[in-house]
């Protein structure tokens, strides 16, 4: 996974194995929310 962060604090993701593949682009408060939920184990990423 590759993680850039933006200027105005948003953030873009995505899969460095996939070569031509989706960019995400999260604004600041939403991945504010998602490294929230991961720190809280509100997802099942093991």
């Amino acid at each position: 996974m590759a993680v850039a962060a933006l200027p105005d604090g948003g953030v873009l993701v995505r899969d460095d194995q996939r070569e031509g593949g989706t960019v995400l682009t999260f604004t600041a408060p939403e991945w504010t929310a998602f490294v929230a939920g991961v720190k809280n184990g509100e997802f099942d990423v093991g």
